[in-house]
């Protein structure tokens, strides 16, 4: 059964669920993971082994779902600490836990209805989604399966984005005066992001009023009103398929035309270091810095900041309270506060349609 029975802030939510993308864990891991990741799209196997070599190069081992254990007991302590006694599970779409194995999990332990928490701050199909048709397609394979609700989009929460700005200004520190900020984000096929959100364009949207928020506040921390813009890493499909641009090593090749002293790269799109943040970033983005003569820095992501886990208990509660009383207050920095149930064609398949928890749609186990 579920820990308590008691009312508590969290009721009608006997569990809380972290979703999250999942990654190998050792060398022998690296293929089987990506073949999960791209099943279905027809990715020549030698592509795979091209991106292997990058988990390779730390030892086979994504760093994401150690992240994930360090930000699963960051708050199950603090919700403890706040008097919310219910279980904190995990789950991941590519590779072990797995939804399904997690699911099952949480139907013997008694759990009747969970928040779930997706380690996906924006709408797109591939940021949300792809998540809720897992999720659907792993509460399909368990019997008695918990009723499944997510947590909005948390791309304006100041929980979010406060320890981006702090982290730019850290970053900022020892960088030169004419130091340009870029923001940065896992690129999508462009028809992802026209699609994206009730109304399209949302994924790009949702990044730049981040981007401008964490600008302003930077700004008005330091005193230095810097230029900015958005770019894209971690390209993955075929190059006659136009994807969002410009890739951050791109962009960094013009603004060292352009004769920019250094640059903070802010890697918004990502909620901890995990592959795209340690290669992307911290591996090739930087040697191409040290080969243009740029400075180079990078803003840290929130991690297990304490703002961030204190934020996943902030959805949680906001979330439980709509569902008892119809509202709940609901902090953003910037923006609207994103929507609890996706609209039909939200962020739509681009492949073919398929049904998904946490929107309209009918739902099982709801």
């Amino acid at each position: 059964m579920p820990e308590s029975e008691a009312p508590h802030e969290a009721a009608p939510y006997d569990a809380l669920l972290v979703v999250s993308f999942g990654g190998p864990e050792g060398p022998d891991d690296v293929l089987p993971f990506l073949e999960n990741v791209t099943r279905g799209r027809d990715i020549p196997r030698e592509r795979l082994k091209e991106v292997g070599e990058h988990y390779y190069m730390f030892g086979g081992r994504s760093p994401i779902n150690d992240q994930c254990r360090a930000l699963v007991a960051a708050v199950a302590s603090e919700l403890a600490e706040h008097g919310v006694p219910i279980p904190v599970y995990w789950g991941n779409r590519n590779w072990d836990p797995y939804l399904s194995d997690t699911l099952a999990e949480m139907a013997r332990a008694g759990v009747r209805r969970a928040a779930c928490f997706v380690t996906s701050a924006y709408a797109s199909y591939s940021g949300c989604r792809q998540y809720r048709e897992n999720l659907f397609d792993a509460a399909q394979a368990v019997q008695d399966v918990p009723r499944i609700d997510r947590l909005r989009h948390y791309y304006n929460h100041p929980g979010f984005v406060t320890p981006f700005v702090d982290a730019t200004v850290s970053a900022l520190e020892q960088m030169p005066d004419d130091t340009r900020l870029v923001f940065v984000t896992h690129s999508v096929p462009e028809s992802m992001d026209a699609g994206s959100g009730p109304d399209g364009h949302a994924y790009v949207q949702q990044h730049r009023l981040v981007a401008g928020a964490v600008a302003d506040r930077v700004a008005e921390a330091t005193g230095r009103s810097l230029l900015w813009d958005l770019a894209f890493c971690s390209r993955s499909g075929p190059p006659a398929v136009p994807w969002l641009e410009p890739d951050v090593n791109d962009y960094l090749e013009m603004l060292a035309e352009e004769r920019e002293a250094g640059v903070v790269v802010v890697p918004i799109g990502f909620v901890s270091d995990h592959m795209e943040v340690v290669y992307d970033l911290d591996t090739e983005a930087a040697d191409t810095a040290k080969r243009l003569g740029t400075a180079y820095a990078r803003a840290a992501t929130p991690g297990v900041d304490p703002r961030f886990v204190a934020m996943v208990r902030d959805l949680l509660i906001e979330r439980a309270a709509v569902e008892r009383a119809g509202t709940a207050s609901r902090a953003v920095v910037a923006g609207e506060p994103s929507w609890d149930l996706c609209p039909p064609g939200c962020c739509p398949n681009p492949r073919t349609p398929r049904p998904a928890l946490c929107g309209v749609e009918e739902e099982p186990g709801g």
